[in-house]
């Protein structure tokens, strides 16, 4: 049985889809926009996802690119679109596989099987994202990593804490706390708040952010306003009123302590 992510906006389609998949044994969740599959797919974790083109509120080519920025999840493109070189570039876009419309319920549960086979060979682990740190007013680090002497056993490290007015981030225990509650971030939004804590005062672009962040020098620049927006939430502040993320047009974002 496979976790499924079904992106697809029209209701009949998908809902026969869901409930052939689910006759398949497989565990479907479903959606209708890209947004919504982004905000599934950073949350929660799919064996693969069946990615329509045609959505209603962002083109399924910049869905996909959004979507590699967030997850190696294996995607299945389902198209309308039967031009090679579309194809060609899908693929290259980071696509697994396609299925071309109008297709059957059984073809689709053979892609997956497929897919999954491939999948299964592949390593899934993720390289952590270096993270650097520094210091400012309201801002501090506590602990100190220990070292190995020539002739002693090494200790265990002690984590450095990034501290921005009243958020702290520990990067190597993966955990983060505003006011003393710990925020419940997915990876992504951890790895995002980490980097702009190591460089707190300091606006970051979009560019180095997805460089850094996403590890791709190239990129939309809607995956980072997505996380931004998510991670905004969860510190309890909206783009109309900030009080530590703070967005220069056509420049980038700063973290900062609350003035």
């Amino acid at each position: 049985m496979a976790s499924v992510l079904l992106v697809e906006d029209d209701h009949f389609v998908r809902a026969a889809l869901v409930r052939h998949l689910t006759d398949a044994s497989h565990s479907v969740r479903s959606v209708g926009t890209a947004l919504e599959a982004l905000r599934e797919i950073s949350q929660l974790h799919f064996d693969v996802v069946i990615l329509d083109l045609g959505l209603p509120d962002l083109d399924g080519t910049k869905a996909l690119k959004m979507l590699r920025g967030i997850a190696d999840v294996p995607v299945i493109i389902a198209t309308a679109r039967d031009d090679e070189a579309g194809i060609v570039r899908l693929l290259n876009d980071g696509a697994d596989d396609y299925l071309t419309k109008p297709f059957s319920a059984e073809h689709l549960t053979a892609r997956i099987a497929a897919v999954l086979r491939r999948s299964g060979s592949r390593s899934g682990a993720d390289a952590n994202t270096a993270m650097g740190m520094g210091t400012g007013p309201g801002v501090g680090m506590g602990g100190a990593m220990s070292t190995m002497g020539a002739n002693g056993p090494a200790r265990a490290p002690i984590s450095h804490v990034i501290r921005v007015g009243g958020i702290s981030v520990d990067p190597q225990r993966r955990s983060a706390t505003l006011d003393g509650v710990e925020l419940d971030l997915t990876r992504r939004e951890f790895d995002l708040l980490a980097y702009l804590a190591g460089r707190p005062g300091t606006v970051v672009s979009r560019k180095d952010l997805l460089a850094r962040v996403w590890n791709q020098p190239y990129g939309a620049d809607k995956t980072v306003d997505v996380h931004l927006s998510w991670l905004r939430r969860k510190l309890g502040e909206s783009a109309a009123s900030p009080r530590y993320l703070h967005t220069y047009r056509g420049v980038g974002v700063k973290l900062e302590p609350p003035r």
